[in-house]
């Protein structure tokens, strides 16, 4: 199942690439250059994270850990660089990052498929909803909190994810019925978990919470999905529903 979950992130890839191709071509040269360079970069992250759930569980908590620390800082980054600003809304975000956090530490305790299928439907969402959203974005979904968030790209990835997790449901251990229910639930905290973030950036009137990967900003910026749909994961298994 491993070869068969790797054989659909890599024609995701390929399809990706076309879709960018077509955006690329309507927004100009100096947007494909950008659009190129936040595709090589999400290759680079996703197949680290794919092959560390794979192969190596040990590796994916460290990862999972050092994503965790990486997030801390930079929301604390953040609350620095505008002055120490809205302490109290700093405090009760910390305080909810801690919280969703432990659950996550815990997610990458989780059964191998378990762990490979929640990544490979967050990853499918989140990617897919960038490329749905340029392609046929028209309405914001959230336009004060997260502008370029379309209702369209949100439809979109949703549907992607959740017809691949039938394909993937094996990882899962579960039918096509718990299949679907366990995936809407990620992506519904995925959605979530990541306009969690874009508030908090807006808050402190950042566009990023950092630039530590090239075109995909930020830890927070890249990892919010996980953390949060992998919490989601973890608090089903600690209350027994899995």
């Amino acid at each position: 199942m491993l070869f068969v979950a790797y054989l659909i992130l890599l024609v995701y890839f390929v399809l990706g690439a076309i879709a960018l191709s077509v955006i690329s071509r309507r927004q100009g040269r100096q947007a494909a250059r950008g659009h190129r360079v936040k595709y090589v970069t999400y290759f680079v992250i996703i197949h680290v994270l794919f092959l560390s759930i794979a192969f190596s569980q040990h590796a994916f908590r460290l990862l999972s850990a050092l994503i965790v620390v990486g997030g801390a800082v930079e929301l604390t980054m953040l609350f620095r660089q505008s002055g120490f600003n809205r302490r109290a809304f700093f405090a009760l975000s910390l305080a909810l990052f801690v919280l969703v956090c432990s659950a996550f530490l815990h997610f990458g305790r989780l059964d191998q498929g378990l762990i490979l299928f929640t990544f490979m439907v967050l990853s499918i969402f989140d990617a897919f909803s960038q490329i749905s959203g340029q392609l046929l974005g028209r309405h914001r979904v959230a336009p004060l909190v997260s502008p370029s968030k379309t209702v369209e790209g949100v439809i979109g990835g949703a549907l992607v994810a959740l017809a691949s997790s039938l394909l993937l449901k094996e990882l899962a251990a579960a039918d096509g019925r718990n299949t679907l229910l366990l995936a809407s639930g990620i992506v519904f905290c995925a959605f979530n978990g990541d306009l969690a973030a874009s508030k908090y950036k807006r808050t402190y009137d950042a566009k990023d919470f950092s630039a530590l990967f090239p075109g995909n900003g930020g830890i927070l910026d890249r990892f919010d999905s996980l953390i949060a749909g992998g919490a989601f994961v973890a608090l089903l298994e600690l209350l027994g529903a899995l």
